[in-house]
């Protein structure tokens, strides 16, 4: 199960300590180490794309249907494609805003099932409202993304063998999958 990205120093660091698993995708880094003292040979690791660690509890804890991944904006906005979900436009990231459906003042609660990007404009019109109230209409539904998709929508440059790894990992009827196909074709 993907758990996260991290740096080749990290991934470095769990080969020394003899904790990866299996690896997967093809060889990204090449890094030299130090000589032995009794062999005079100098050491390396092969850094691949997708590494598996062994015996981590929190893979389970994050396959586990309660799981949902931390709120942000960033991801959120990625989550709907930087497209405000009122007026439909593609926006810049310092256009966007965080737009409660249900306002917390009225008991809404700051959840990815209550959130969609909006630009400001529109989350400037909707106010402290519904979006009934306002008479504005959602394009989409917003939606909890699993702990894979929440992966992929942390990556900034996800390679073809990571996001195959990744896109196994998607719901069926995941809306990112359904976008991820339509793009493809």
């Amino acid at each position: 199960m993907p758990l996260e990205w991290m740096t080749y120093q990290a991934a470095v660091r769990l080969y020394h300590l003899d904790q990866v698993a299996y690896t997967c995708g093809h060889t990204l880094y090449r890094v030299h180490g130090g000589y032995s003292a009794r062999t005079g040979l100098r050491s390396v690791v092969d850094v691949n794309s997708i590494i598996a660690t062994a015996g981590a509890m929190q893979a389970s804890l994050k396959d586990h249907a309660a799981y949902r991944p931390p709120l942000n904006n960033a991801t959120l906005f990625r989550r709907d494609d930087h497209l405000c979900l009122y007026c439909g436009e593609r926006r810049p990231v310092r256009e966007l805003s965080r737009d409660h459906i249900k306002p917390i003042s009225r008991g809404g609660i700051d959840t990815w099932t209550n959130v969609v990007t909006a630009c400001k404009r529109c989350n400037n019109l909707k106010g402290n409202r519904t979006p009934e109230q306002a008479g504005m209409q959602l394009l989409a539904v917003p939606f909890a993304p699993t702990h894979a998709e929440y992966v992929y929508l942390q990556g900034r440059r996800i390679l073809a063998d990571q996001m195959a790894f990744l896109r196994a990992h998607f719901p069926r009827r995941s809306p990112l999958r359904e976008r991820l196909a339509a793009s493809a074709s």
